[in-house]
């Protein structure tokens, strides 16, 4: 695992540091430390990683402006800091955690495994994400995720479909997307998200195969171990 740590304040980058390399061990082959802006772009431009840690007060400058260019990518975010007013904008925007400042390892340590760990209904429902960037000509545009009728994977991307038949790639993992969403989306196949309020029924096939009927016509495949769980959600 690759991670970006974004700090302008020496001590806590040093604890910080100290931190996530007892958290990780072995599996943490590189750590990088950059305290401003233009260090940060370079670095992700450079070698995008796995987890970006960041602060949203970088020597005066706004760490909001890196989340921005920065939520389309691959990465999960962790955003650490005392800014807690913007907690709500980040998690809108998808990051996977906000770490008020001061912290606990034992905190840091619960973000960090929200990385390995599903996360939980209350939780997604408590942090809302809203929408989701993508790369389009250079630039990004957000897609209101009340827009989304599913998700499909394609191999380390994802295809968003969109209620006007659009479709947008974006550079999340289906596995990624699947920890910001709330639980409006549920995970019917190893290759599809869907967002609940768009099913009109489970359709039950010859040879105990399963399909998702959408209210457009649509038919998704479901996956035999998600059946049950599926039928339970939608009664």
């Amino acid at each position: 695992m690759n991670i970006l740590l974004v700090e302008d304040e020496a001590r806590i980058a040093r604890r910080l540091e100290r931190m996530t390399r007892d958290y990780f061990g072995a599996r943490l082959e590189s750590l990088t430390v950059c305290d401003a802006l233009p260090a940060a772009l370079h670095a992700l431009a450079t070698a995008p990683p796995a987890l970006l840690l960041l602060d949203l007060n970088l020597n005066g400058q706004d760490g909001f402006d890196l989340l921005k260019s920065v939520v389309a990518g691959a990465f999960h975010t962790i955003i650490v800091s005392a800014n807690t007013d913007k907690a709500i904008t980040a998690f809108a925007h998808g990051v996977l955690d906000f770490v008020p400042k001061p912290f606990t390892e034992e905190r840091l340590a619960q973000a960090f495994a929200r990385l390995t760990t599903p996360t939980s209904p209350a939780r997604k429902s408590e942090n809302a994400l809203q929408f989701l960037a993508v790369k389009k000509q250079g630039s990004l545009v957000l897609i209101d995720i009340k827009d989304l009728r599913y998700i499909k994977g394609a191999g380390i991307y994802t295809e968003l479909h969109l209620h006007n038949g659009r479709k947008e790639l974006h550079d999340k993992s289906l596995e990624k997307l699947a920890q910001l969403l709330p639980a409006s989306f549920e995970r019917i196949h190893k290759s599809y998200i869907v967002c609940l309020a768009q099913v009109e029924k489970i359709l039950v096939q010859e040879g105990s195969s399963y399909q998702l009927l959408l209210q457009n016509g649509e038919l998704l495949p479901i996956g035999r171990s998600r059946y049950k769980e599926l039928r339970s959600k939608m009664g």
